[in-house]
């Protein structure tokens, strides 16, 4: 495989990036994740972005007011600064007990822990992960990879120890390499809210979105059971974290089973963004 080319500016941003890097890693979990949010409540509704995620709201809430619908996507941008500032200390957090799966959900995981679980962006969603891998799951996800490949390099780096069976960048043989992960006894962990082009379309919020149906398909191929993750951050950087099974329909019709199966995993999604709408991340171009 082929080195991707480093310019003057990837160094130069790379620099900029280690030195955040640092101030984030320094700082105790709870300032890490306090000071990153403060900075992004104040100043992301700034950035043209914020229309988008407000105007999500209003289609999804319409029985809310404009000034609630302002208030939750504030609240969003906090959230998604946290997770920048615990991106650096994910490891940490998960040493230190601030992840926890419902007991509940512990008892619906088959006993070999092969199965694939899909997540919506919510809460810190890399955290899922932790979760899975404290219950003996060995974690394998995909990622999408960033355009400067220092950062990308630093940032997967950072991500690597929660996903223990492996992390494959969104490539042509990553689909290959999840599928035989799952099959070889493995979890697969993987983000399934954002809008796919080639996806089918698929309610969500009571609009039609474009929807990869890549978990259903995965489900669907190797047998093994399909999760919707729920997470959800709690005071004191704390998160929990609940699995709901999702049926997955095994008939002749292996294109409508996987349209089926996918419509109820978003359907788990919607129900529990709608418990705490300000903890997902609305300012993505999801419908369109």
């Amino acid at each position: 495989m082929s080195q991707p080319h480093v310019t003057l500016l990837h160094r130069l941003e790379y620099a900029g990036f280690l030195l955040v890097a640092f101030v984030f890693r320094t700082l105790p979990v709870e300032a890490a994740s306090g000071l990153s949010g403060w900075i992004w409540r104040h100043v992301a509704p700034r950035i043209r972005r914020h229309k988008r995620a407000v105007a999500n709201l209003r289609a999804a809430f319409p029985d809310k007011s404009e000034a609630e619908c302002e208030a939750l996507a504030r609240d969003m941008w906090e959230g998604l600064g946290r997770v920048f500032g615990e991106a650096f200390q994910l490891e940490r957090i998960a040493a230190q007990g601030r992840v926890v799966i419902d007991p509940a959900s512990v008892a619906l995981l088959p006993a070999d822990r092969r199965l694939v679980a899909a997540a919506p962006h919510q809460a810190n969603w890399e955290l899922g992960a932790a979760a899975l891998r404290a219950c003996g799951g060995v974690g394998g996800g995909i990622y999408q990879t960033l355009k400067n490949p220092l950062v990308d390099a630093y940032v997967r780096g950072l991500r690597a120890s929660l996903y223990p069976g492996g992390l494959w960048p969104k490539k042509e043989e990553a689909a290959r390499l999840a599928l035989r992960h799952v099959r070889n006894g493995g979890v697969l962990t993987t983000m399934a809210d954002l809008r796919d082009a080639t996806g089918i379309l698929t309610p969500f919020f009571g609009r039609p979105a474009p929807t990869s149906p890549f978990p259903a398909l995965a489900a669907r191929l190797t047998g093994a059971p399909l999760f919707a993750a729920a997470i959800v951050r709690e005071p004191g950087v704390r998160f929990r974290v609940s699995l709901t099974e999702i049926p997955v329909p095994r008939t002749n019709d292996r294109d409508a089973d996987v349209a089926a199966a996918t419509a109820a995993l978003h359907a788990a999604f919607e129900a529990s963004i709608r418990q705490r709408p300000e903890q997902w991340m609305w300012v993505h171009r999801r419908w369109g």
